[in-house]
């Protein structure tokens, strides 16, 4: 799982504005809508989600407090 120092890099080399006070959810749906993704980053209920080819599927479960 990327620190948020390191989803910050990221979200600062796509040239993505960073809203001051920003949590580490928000900069993630922010970088997932910068891909052409679903925003829906750590919404997983009960494991479930239809985004199978997502990179942060494995942190979302764990952010979301789910197992895959």
């Amino acid at each position: 799982m990327p620190t948020f120092n390191e989803i910050r890099a990221m979200i600062k080399a796509r040239g993505i504005k960073q809203p001051p006070g920003a949590t580490r959810v928000e900069l993630v749906r922010m970088l997932q809508a910068s891909e052409g993704n679903f925003d829906c980053f750590a919404t997983a209920v009960d494991g479930v989600c239809d985004q199978l080819d997502c990179v942060w599927r494995e942190d979302c479960f764990k952010a979301a407090g789910t197992s895959s």
